[in-house]
């Protein structure tokens, strides 16, 4: 049976994530922030989900990833703070901006994209952050951004790996199942 890994890193979304999968067809399993790459593998899932959080990735208390669970080869998504534990840990920059988004905004795509295929150029999407990537990691595309987010959504396909600032699992995010 296929599996998704979503990994919890505290956001208040965490169970509609692993609900929405599900609606997909896809069994989803909630693993605690902590665990490590051989716990990971031990699930063999398809695929990893990064929730959000309610930290920053710089706060002394930030949740981290274990490194290894990036090199299994498993694809990932990082959504809101675990897009930008995403981009941290693989060495783009995030920074606390002076203009935060909450609520309704409007993402703009920019180019190809596996993530936005057939999907509008410009659509609405809900934010939830102080933070954002202001420059994705080596081997990413800048696939998205908004007013205040200038790497919304990064996608890098050769390692199957796939970041978004906003929360696509919300129904304040119209087109977020098909993303």
């Amino acid at each position: 049976m296929d599996k998704i890994a979503v990994i919890d890193f505290g956001a208040q979304y965490t169970q509609l994530i692993a609900r929405r999968i599900r609606e997909l067809h896809v069994y989803s399993e909630i693993v605690p922030r902590d665990i490590d790459a051989a716990g990971v593998a031990a699930r063999n899932p398809v695929g990893i989900i990064l929730s959000g959080g309610p930290a920053s990735v710089y706060a002394d208390d930030a949740y981290d990833l274990d490194s290894g669970i990036l090199d299994l080869g498993i694809p990932i998504l990082g959504i809101c703070y675990g897009h930008q534990v995403l981009a941290h840990a693989l060495g783009g920059d995030v920074v606390r901006t002076e203009a935060a988004e909450f609520g309704r905004t409007e993402l703009e795509v920019k180019g190809d994209s596996v993530l936005f295929n057939d999907l509008p150029e410009r659509q609405q999407v809900w934010m939830s952050h102080r933070d954002s990537v202001v420059k994705a990691p080596p081997g990413f595309r800048v696939t998205a951004a908004t007013a205040a987010s200038p790497v919304a959504a990064m996608e890098d396909l050769d390692r199957r790996m796939c970041g978004v600032q906003f929360h696509p699992e919300v129904g304040h995010t119209p087109r977020g199942q098909e993303v």
